[in-house]
């Protein structure tokens, strides 16, 4: 028992000085999210970049009990998340943990809060709440677009539980609307119409977007619509090659990986807007998604997707896992061949590695940084041999995946001379490499070809003091 005791009491030690040294971030205490002045990246009202990092939490409300959101929600605030993405609906009604309903009385929410009575709407309150504590956007599919698709919610039910949304969870700091919901915009564009803009009538605080179909982008169909603050995509779970002949691409035959594509497109409209891979890759889910056979999508690959997109122009990005997307845990029926509890998928190291993307874009000026592929001089590669560059005035980063030999074009930058280092992406590490010219230098990293050592050439000027040349790893900009 005293062995007991003393265990305990250690613990809640552990826990005290964990508190006392890890403060959360808020980031809405630096004013309400909006789009920065360029058109390409978001941020708050006082100016503080905001670099979208999301994680698909899908089924939270439906499949955690209280304590089981709390843990979630903490371990992603410690992996450095600052949005979740969930579906409100899973069904019409859905019915969560504790065995409430969303719907008991139809779309007649005026009776919905009831006393002593612990219902489905007081747990996602909950959920909302307990992200704000931690810092953390809620990205809220309001309902699940496959049931709008079989008819399960009309215009007139749409407005209804759009007014009941909106009226609710106006005034809540971290609430990000996602319309749609894994469909094409075209499919009962009259539902997600009346929707974006019944909630937009009521709550004018928070930002909105659409959630597409798997190989599709908002900006197909929305990039004009005045409800449509940021465009999304999906840029799905198939390899190269998988193509099923289901008519719904928006991209080239066997292009399937390059999410890249997406944000080369819509960032080529006009008007500009902000764009964020929704929904690509999930780490642990079957190349192709149904076929259980199939490999699995790994670490790397979750890696690749992240840099890719974010280094040809997206403002952040949103990571998946197939265990924790479903909350997968015995006793439940699981989808793509998950087999992993979700609690245990926590540890996986894609889900750990994201936030060293983060804080890298974190590190140099935010809002003047593009994408240049200018930068990567000569025959750049195809497929995993792309290198995808972007830059700032003064600072450029170039990702590679495979270790193929890439040249670099120093001279894209300002100053006559530049700092060169190696970025992992895998644990965050730098490693100097040395001071070059501003020229045309053909640059390699060591660790092999293809070995799942991807890294990003970071390149600054001499002058600027962004990185150290003795530093280890990037200190941490936000958590």
């Amino acid at each position: 028992m005293k062995i007991r005791h003393r265990i305990i009491t250690l613990l809640l030690i552990g826990i005290t000085l964990y508190s006392l040294s890890a403060q959360t971030y808020i980031p809405w205490q630096h004013g309400k999210l909006q789009v920065s002045t360029e058109g390409r990246y978001l941020r708050h009202e006082d100016g503080t970049p905001f670099f979208w990092l999301g994680e698909t939490g899908w089924l939270l409300p439906q499949r955690t009990d209280r304590d089981e959101a709390a843990y979630y929600l903490e371990q992603c605030r410690q992996a450095g998340y600052n949005v979740v993405q969930v579906h409100t609906l899973n069904n019409v009604p859905s019915i969560n943990r504790y065995g409430k309903y969303s719907h008991v009385n139809g779309f007649n929410f005026k009776n919905i809060d009831r006393k002593r009575v612990y219902g489905y709407w007081d747990h996602m309150d909950y959920i909302i709440e307990t992200a704000a504590n931690k810092g953390i956007y809620v990205g809220m599919v309001c309902i699940w677009g496959g049931l709008v698709k079989r008819g399960d919610m009309d215009v007139k039910e749409v407005e209804a539980y759009g007014k009941f949304l909106a009226e609710r969870y106006k005034d809540s700091p971290n609430i990000i609307w996602l319309i749609g919901g894994d469909v094409r915009g075209d499919v009962k564009p009259e539902v997600w119409e009346a929707l974006a803009t019944t909630i937009r009538s009521i709550d004018r605080n928070h930002l909105m977007t659409f959630h597409p179909f798997g190989r599709t982008s908002s900006a197909i169909w929305f990039n004009d619509a005045p409800w449509l603050d940021f465009n999304m995509f999906q840029s799905g779970h198939r390899r190269y090659g998988q193509r099923k002949g289901d008519g719904d691409y928006s991209i080239r035959e066997n292009t399937e990986e390059d999410n890249w594509r997406f944000v080369e497109a819509a960032t080529a409209l006009t008007p500009l807007k902000p764009i964020v891979d929704g929904e690509p890759i999930y780490e642990g889910i079957p190349q192709g998604l149904h076929d259980p056979t199939q490999p699995r999508w790994h670490d790397g690959d979750v890696r690749r997707y992240a840099y890719w997109s974010v280094f040809a122009g997206s403002f952040g990005h949103t990571y998946g896992n197939n265990s924790i997307m479903q909350f997968m845990r015995p006793g439940i029926t699981q989808a793509y061949g998950a087999s992993t509890p979700w609690y245990d998928t926590l540890k996986d190291p894609g889900f750990n590695q994201m936030k060293y993307l983060k804080n890298l874009m974190l590190t140099f000026p935010f809002f003047e940084r593009i994408p240049d592929q200018s930068v990567i001089a000569g025959i750049n590669g195809e497929r995993y041999d792309r290198a995808v560059a972007t830059r700032g005035n003064d600072y450029l980063l170039v990702y590679n995946y495979s270790g193929r030999p890439m040249e670099i074009d120093l001279s894209k930058i300002s100053g006559t001379r530049k700092n060169v280092w190696w970025y992992s992406t895998q644990d965050g590490t730098l490693r100097y490499i040395g001071e070059f010219d501003s020229k045309i230098v053909t640059f390699q990293y060591d660790g092999g070809y293809m070995s799942g050592n991807d890294q990003v050439l970071i390149a600054v000027d001499a002058s600027k003091n962004y990185i150290e040349k003795e530093w280890a790893k990037l200190p941490e900009v936000q958590p």
